[in-house]
């Protein structure tokens, strides 16, 4: 794969608040009160007034606020071909929290089929909006393949791994085709920007949970490598004006986190070894643990770094932002550095705990010390 060496731009790592308007029509659509085709028009004007909104907000590239999906991960898994959409009967467990029970189980033999996975067309509205209203680029958010890798190995989701896949290669092989299929139609239907959000590192972060038997075998089973195999494996061969770049996050559900710790325990892998443009890393708390993991970022990747927490509407202290910047500075390059929140404000429909005014506030201040750290 050959990096792109494209300046990243301004721009939000995904999720917007959802408006009331929308939560109330998902809910009546739940409810059978709406026609899937009603929803969809309630969802396009949604999704263009966002968009007209991160355009006044100065933002270069625009998402549609993932305000389609119920989670950032689980309507694009559900969308292959092969993969099911069931009740677990337990959610994640986060730090204060538990999430809805919902998961991806295998059915069959995973492929991409572009006419029935509807982020296709979900990629075309937004393209139509931005080649409308001009002077933004549409930006495409997906789940890594390693993220689907872990949801299926989950607990009892395994069975059906070990029924359709006997041997693992054969696993590997069909997830990183399926998401390289993917990744070409979306560059088909004119995406150049794609990020792959990636919570499957958190684990190896969290000092406590590598304190456990569980997670000394977890840290010592050779899991990474197979996230690199797979990840890498879905980006060989693509087009060189396609940029790749990941969110690797700790968890993000209501304002709460999954995991805690620095990112020494995954450097070597993670930012040595995967083929990427850019990775967007949450550095909002001192969970995020230092920089100094930075330096084993390879070759002329960048580093966007989100010191801008969006769990939260206070605003922080701008000149402290402006000197952790420059503290990153020391292990990699200015020039190879930039700024984001640390994650999205909604992985999930419920989204996180702030006001809408809020989350625009956060990214005027975001471009704000953009316009002075990078002139």
């Amino acid at each position: 794969m050959t990096l792109t060496k494209q300046k990243i731009g301004f721009q939000h790592v995904g999720s917007f608040l959802r408006p009331n308007g929308l939560k109330q029509a998902r809910r009546a659509y739940d409810d059978g009160f709406l026609t899937r085709k009603d929803l969809t028009e309630i969802e396009d004007e949604a999704i263009k007034d966002l968009i007209i909104n991160q355009k006044e907000a100065g933002l270069k590239y625009v998402t549609d606020g993932e305000f389609r999906r119920s989670y950032w991960h689980l309507d694009f898994f559900w969308g292959f071909e092969g993969v099911e959409h069931i009740h677990y009967g337990e959610g994640y467990h986060f730090a204060h929290e538990e999430t809805r029970d919902d998961t991806a189980r295998l059915e069959g033999k995973i492929s991409f089929n572009p006419i029935t996975h509807p982020f296709i067309r979900d990629f075309d509205f937004v393209k139509s909006v931005t080649d409308e209203i001009g002077g933004v680029l549409p930006k495409q958010t997906i789940p890594a393949p390693s993220q689907l890798y872990i949801e299926l190995i989950r607990g009892d989701n395994l069975q059906k791994v070990q029924e359709f896949y006997p041997d693992q290669n054969d696993l590997i092989h069909d997830i990183q085709k399926a998401y390289h299929d993917a990744i070409i139609a979306f560059y088909d239907e004119g995406a150049r920007v794609i990020q792959l959000d990636d919570c499957s590192w958190g684990l190896f972060l969290d000092e406590n949970f590598l304190k456990t038997d569980e997670g000394k075998a977890y840290a010592n089973s050779g899991i990474q490598d197979t996230f690199i195999e797979l990840n890498n494996g879905a980006l060989q061969d693509l087009p060189e004006d396609l940029t790749i770049n990941t969110h690797v996050c700790r968890g993000n559900y209501h304002s709460d986190f999954a995991f805690s710790g620095g990112y020494g325990p995954v450097a070597d892998e993670l930012f040595a070894k995967e083929n990427v443009d850019s990775y967007f890393l949450e550095y909002d708390s001192s969970r995020a643990g230092g920089f100094e993991p930075l330096a084993k970022v390879s070759g002329d990747k960048n580093v966007v770094l989100g010191l801008i927490t969006s769990k939260s509407g206070k605003l922080e202290d701008r000149q402290n932002i402006i000197d952790r910047i420059h503290e990153a500075s020391q292990y990699i390059p200015l020039d190879r550095l930039w700024l984001s929140t640390q994650c999205g404000f909604a992985s999930t429909e419920e989204g996180n705990v702030l006001s809408e005014q809020q989350q625009w506030d956060k990214l005027k201040l975001v471009k704000s010390v953009i316009d002075e750290v990078w002139k």
